[in-house]
């Protein structure tokens, strides 16, 4: 995630009590000693990748196979989230870390009820319509406060909550091929019973039981998504490679067209030329 210093004040509150709230209070308080070498490595020294770090853990991570033998990234994520450390920076593909003391502005904390509410608010308004039993983004907001206003959707199953500025707002729609962390995508529940859309990311799938592709980009057209595109950057030759494109139905020539201009765009500003098949 990327987010702006200006909002660093409503995760204050909620940087203290993560460990908490995600179990990894426990394994932290096991590795307490590693956790502050690690500090004070990086207090003496500088930033640090996460090579730069032996690993003193005490008791490993307790991972069902991702994670195994990470225990330095690990605590780096945790301390990250805690708010001791920040990403400064990458050398290469590494994240550098540095004290979040050193490098994050000083901004007054907004109480958690208060931070929680606004930033709550700020899910609604990206997303427009929200279920109600559930936060967009489980990772950053465990369930939601009882923002905008309660909705029923004639021929939809569930309870909704929408925003009551975007009700009255023109709508103009546009062909786009977004992210799989797209905020209209990140609750499954919602685009399959919103939009009729199924979709999911199979990365982690093997490639025998992938039905879309290993990163497939979902198709808006209109106000419908109506596809995917399975390809591929492969910047060593230049090429943007796609696979193949999924029509949920059958395209007509309008709306081809302009997926076809969006891939050619996508590639374009990837500095890519596309190759097909």
């Amino acid at each position: 995630m990327l987010r702006p210093m200006s909002d660093l004040g409503l995760y204050l509150a909620g940087m203290r009590t993560w460990a908490d709230r995600t179990g990894a209070r426990g394994w932290m308080r096991d590795n307490a000693q590693f956790a502050r070498s690690i500090l004070d490595r990086i207090a003496d020294e500088g930033p640090k990748t996460s090579r730069d770090i032996p690993d003193e853990a005490v008791v490993p991570w307790p991972s069902t196979g991702w994670n195994n033998n990470r225990n330095v990234t690990q605590m780096l994520e945790c301390l990250h989230m805690a708010g001791e450390l920040a990403v400064v920076g990458r050398a290469g593909r590494l994240r550098l870390w540095d004290l979040a003391e050193r490098v994050l502005a000083k901004v007054p904390e907004v109480p958690a009820d208060e931070a929680r509410f606004i930033r709550s608010e700020r899910l609604l308004g990206a997303c427009g319509i929200m279920r109600d039993s559930i936060a967009v983004s489980p990772t950053e907001l465990h369930g939601i406060f009882p923002v905008g206003e309660p909705a029923t959707i004639e021929g939809v199953p569930g309870k909704w909550r929408v925003d009551p500025a975007q009700l009255d707002r023109p709508f103009e729609g546009r062909t786009a091929l977004l992210s799989p962390f797209d905020r209209l995508m990140t609750d499954h529940q919602r685009v399959i019973k919103l939009l009729e859309f199924d979709y999911s990311l199979e990365i982690f799938k093997p490639a025998s039981a992938r039905v879309w592709g290993q990163f497939a980009l979902p198709i808006l057209h209109g106000d419908r998504l109506v596809g995917k595109v399975d390809a591929r950057s492969d910047r060593d030759s230049g090429r943007f490679l796609v696979h193949a494109i999924h029509e949920d139905e059958p395209f007509d020539r309008s709306t081809r067209a302009a997926v076809d201009a969006e891939i050619e765009s996508l590639a374009g500003w990837l500095r890519l030329r596309v190759t097909r098949g």
